[in-house]
């Protein structure tokens, strides 16, 4: 799993790749990524498979700022991003969010 960060210019906003790895979860037939920037929703943003079998999800995310999320595979299994910047409570369970910060 990864996180790449690119900022843009013109726009007070970062492009931000997200990456889950196929190979962690290779019976995966979708992922979904969920955060407080879609009001975790887990169809809001269904990740797209690759060819070597990883998924990806690109979101224009405001600068400054730091959002939870996690992977949801197949609707039911919730993940965190081991590359993620920060960890943080969930505010549901004893569980902990993955953080990225801009």
């Amino acid at each position: 799993m990864s996180i790449s960060k690119q900022y843009l210019k013109t726009k007070p906003v970062c492009k931000v790749t997200f990456t889950f790895a196929g190979h962690q979860f290779p019976q995966a037939q979708t992922v979904a990524l969920a955060g407080d920037f879609n009001n975790w929703d887990t169809q809001a943003v269904l990740m797209k498979k690759t060819k070597t079998g990883d998924f990806t999800a690109s979101l224009n995310l405001d600068k400054e700022k730091q959002y939870q999320f996690r992977y949801v595979v197949d609707g039911q299994t919730w993940l965190n991003d081991d590359e993620a910047d920060a960890y943080a409570p969930t505010q549901v369970s004893y569980e902990q969010n993955s953080v990225v910060q801009l």
